[in-house]
């Protein structure tokens, strides 16, 4: 993990408070974050709330999460309620230089830039220089780093939280395996999370992503989806509004039995790579597309991966295969195989909605981010209450989802029925029957 910068860019920095690529998008990217502000009611409405007692006052987070418009919402609502922040992001590809300007000149330390391969964990370690005492990540680089460069300090924070499914399932095990050095939430587990954010958000954003890239049509097209949990369900559900033939690859059969019976198709990677045109990774584990694949694949297959990190494309074995290479549009780079067909290779292999769009959209990150907020309100709640949790990655409870789920359905005019006195002591009564 790099200690020292290593780009040849000039980058904005000050006395080590910031890295970031240009201060005078700022003013670009405050009309973003105004955009995304009128779009997050429930996150708004927490600022308003909070900013009133600041309860984060006197506390610096740590925060490695895609530095996008939504992500400004959230840190800014964080510094309003008094928290002093030090941020970088959870992938070289994520970052929206104008916003990084923005949120620097609001008073956040932001130490990333678009595209800053080599310095990816020397942005992460600056965050770690400004002591945190709370931490939060998305796909546990940040945690990770904490753990192997810095065990000690990391006993002495408060806690954390993890944002997406990759990096809850590491922690977890590292938990498991009674590695972890201080108690983080699952937020990505809250049911106002997953069933929206990597459903909808990861849906809508990684057809974005695709488009942008390609312009390709997709009705008519055999698009492939390798994956079949919430982020994978959601892909496949937008591709086939979109007049695709979906296809879905899966290695636990009940995912694919779920995909068979929800109108996609179903059958192995191996036997997809020669009839697919479009081909997206949802799995979160490495090596789904490898060389035998690439030799399989039609003239002009698109490749690309929508899971957290860019080992579910085998890079290095396509390229093996190739002649040649070049970015023939923003994103979206072809190979031409020894074979002479063409392979396109989208964002890298890197996450397509995000490298290639602007991630998910603001609605679906309302809620997300509100329980991102609210799980390290708990966090320092129960640290000042002296309450000793337990280090694991541990589930948030029911009623935060209730609370945020409210918020959002009240924000859309919305409201919903509630149960009588004996409707409860029905549903509560084992005795009751026939």
């Amino acid at each position: 993990m790099n200690s020292e910068i290593k780009t040849k860019e000039k980058l904005y920095a000050k006395d080590g408070e910031y890295c970031i690529k240009d201060i005078s998008l700022a003013n670009e990217g405050r009309k973003l974050i105004e955009w995304a502000e009128a779009h997050m009611p429930v996150l708004m409405k927490l600022r308003e709330e909070y900013s009133k007692t600041r309860p984060f006052e006197g506390y610096t987070l740590a925060g490695s999460l895609h530095v996008t418009k939504e992500t400004a919402v959230l840190i800014e609502t964080f510094l309003a309620a008094g928290a002093k922040i030090s941020w970088s992001g959870c992938n070289p590809l994520s970052t929206n230089d104008a916003v990084a300007a923005a949120l620097v000149e609001k008073g956040a330390s932001i130490y990333a830039w678009y595209a800053n391969f080599d310095d990816y964990y020397w942005c992460i370690e600056q965050t770690i220089k400004q002591n945190p005492n709370l931490v939060l990540d998305d796909g546990a680089d940040l945690i990770t780093t904490l753990h192997i460069n810095h065990p000690d300090y990391a006993k002495t924070l408060i806690g954390g939280t993890e944002e997406t499914t990759t990096g809850v399932h590491r922690l977890r095990k590292r938990g498991e395996a009674g590695e972890l050095l201080f108690p983080v939430y699952a937020v990505n587990d809250l049911e106002t999370k997953w069933d929206f954010d990597n459903v909808y958000g990861t849906g809508q954003s990684t057809i974005d992503g695709i488009l942008r890239a390609t312009s390709v049509l997709l009705a008519g097209k055999k698009f492939v989806v390798a994956g079949y949990g919430h982020c994978g369900k959601g892909v496949a559900m937008r591709a086939k509004g979109m007049g695709a033939e979906t296809i879905i690859t899966e290695v636990k059969p009940t995912a694919a039995l779920k995909a068979l019976l929800e109108s996609h198709n179903a059958m192995t990677m191996d036997e997809a790579a020669s009839i697919g045109d479009i081909f997206v990774t949802a799995t979160g584990v490495k090596d789904v597309i490898r060389k035998w694949h690439f030799e399989k694949m039609k003239d002009g297959a698109i490749v690309c991966n929508t899971g957290h990190f860019d080992v579910e494309i085998n890079i290095p074995e396509l390229e093996e295969l190739s002649v040649s290479k070049r970015e023939i549009r923003p994103n979206c780079e072809e190979y031409i195989l020894k074979n002479g067909h063409r392979i396109y290779l989208l964002a890298q292999g890197r996450l397509v909605n995000l490298a290639s769009a602007e991630g998910h959209p603001s609605e679906v990150m309302d809620m997300s981010f509100a329980n991102q907020f609210l799980s390290q309100l708990r966090l320092l709640e129960n640290f000042k209450n002296k309450v000793k949790l337990p280090n694991l990655c541990i589930d948030l409870p029911e009623e935060q989802d209730e609370r945020v789920g409210k918020l959002k359905l009240e924000s859309m005019g919305t409201s919903v029925d509630h149960l009588t006195d004996e409707q409860i002591h029905y549903i509560n009564d084992f005795n009751a029957g026939t």
